[in-house]
């Protein structure tokens, strides 16, 4: 590479695109010329994000001697296609900088800067220091603890950070800082500034997968709901309630993990209507009692593992009976209400209950009819609450007839554990 391209590339990275064959969108080359120190890059899919950022981590390489270039991901294969890109863009410029070291996951050359790619996992990205450029792909897949360890490493370079992905619902530190007041240059990039996507791809893909998975995808929106336990919850958030009724609350225990409860009434009509919540952690349960307490009346119903909780509670003088711990029949019960009407909570009053119903997800596999444990403990509570109320509704299994008795007789019909009209609803 002759001397004056060596120059042209050094002054303008966008140029390093035009060199592998790709003309640069004029977002692309926006984001090479920018001297941003924080970038997030909120893309559509195939827009060219990883284009972009391999670029520019290819340019910080050749142009930045000594200096460290991390490239990570939720997953080392993540990380290897994007250090792909680099290698690709290396090569056609005809290896410019001699390399002393080069695998499939690490690129050292003779100025002494190199681009190293890395796993999503806390416990190995620790050791490194110094990081002139630090990139992070699917950045709204990187856990928080991840990103906590990983921001330090800049601490005394002031080096580059760009996350760049495509949203994954209202979530994680990704959805935080694009909506924060972080000093962050953000950069928003739809369908309809991709040139290669067209307006009727996206037709196809919005009667195929649906209109909120192409506004997170393609619209680059926080609005997605796929996989979501209870899609349609913000339906039933109100601003305000004035129903009077019967009551009643629900109750989650738990130390480090949030203690929950939520309450409110139950009208005439059936409509169950939640007014207030307490969600806190590490807290002993005398006191959560003593807030308890103050809701004159309340018929509580709690997690059934928690017997221990349960006869404190009552003998702090509150009323608490068990409730049904069958997720998937409490599931059911809870989405009953929502799509009929009977469900309605009020926002202001029950915002960590929002924040879960937007989180609380089934795996991305689709395995299986059980949600991730996550984000599940205001929830539950609700749960417990929803499955008493609705006992009857719920569908359960029958409960096994009993052995014959000692003389061989059966007993009567009437007497059978499975007659509902024995058991007496709480």
């Amino acid at each position: 590479m002759n001397l004056r391209r060596t120059l042209a590339l050094a002054l303008d990275p966008a140029l390093l695109l035009r060199a592998c064959g790709l003309e640069p969108d004029p977002w692309q080359a926006d984001l090479l010329r920018c001297v941003d120190r924080q970038v997030l890059l909120n893309c559509c899919r195939q827009a060219g994000k990883s284009s972009a950022v391999a670029a520019l981590a290819l340019h910080t390489a050749l142009f930045r001697p000594g200096g460290l270039v991390l490239l990570l991901s939720p997953s080392l294969r993540q990380s290897a296609e994007l250090f792909r890109k680099v290698l690709d863009g290396y090569r056609v410029l005809g290896r410019p900088v001699r390399a002393t070291h080069l695998t499939q996951l690490r690129l050292e050359l003779a100025n002494g800067a190199r681009v190293v790619c890395l796993p999503g996992r806390e416990d190995t990205v620790r050791s490194y220091g110094g990081v002139r450029l630090l990139i992070l792909d699917e950045a709204a897949r990187i856990p928080d603890d991840l990103y906590r360890a990983v921001r330090p490493m800049l601490a005394v370079s002031r080096g580059r950070l760009v996350a760049l992905s495509t949203p994954f619902g209202r979530r994680g530190w990704f959805h935080r800082e694009w909506h924060g007041g972080g000093p962050w240059k953000r950069v928003r990039i739809t369908w309809k500034e991709c040139p290669r996507l067209d307006a009727d791809f996206i037709a196809e893909e919005t009667r195929a997968l649906g209109p909120d998975w192409v506004d997170q995808e393609y619209n680059a929106l926080f609005t997605a709901r796929e996989g979501l336990v209870y899609p349609d919850f913000e339906a039933c958030v109100v601003a305000e309630a004035a129903a009077t009724g019967r009551a009643v609350g629900g109750l989650d225990f738990g130390w480090r993990n949030p203690f929950a409860a939520v309450w409110g009434v139950l009208d005439r009509d059936d409509v169950l209507w939640i007014t207030g919540e307490r969600y806190l952690s590490r807290t002993p349960l005398h006191e959560h009692a003593a807030a308890l307490r103050a809701l004159a009346g309340v018929t509580w119903f709690a997690d059934p593992a928690g017997r221990t909780e349960i006869e404190e509670l009552r003998a702090a003088g509150l009323t608490v009976r068990a409730g049904d711990n069958a997720i998937v029949a409490g599931i059911a019960a809870v989405t009953a209400r929502l799509r009929t009407g009977r469900l309605k909570v009020v926002g202001p009053a029950c915002p960590q209950l929002l924040r879960e119903a937007r989180l609380y997800r089934y795996p991305a596999d689709g395995d299986g009819e059980s949600p991730l444990d996550a984000h599940n403990h205001a929830l539950a509570a609700l749960r417990y609450l929803v499955s008493r109320l609705d006992v009857r509704r719920v569908a359960r299994p029958r409960r096994p007839a009993p052995p014959p008795t000692d003389e061989g007789a059966t007993p009567e019909p009437w007497l059978r554990p499975d007659n509902d009209a024995l058991w007496t609803e709480l």
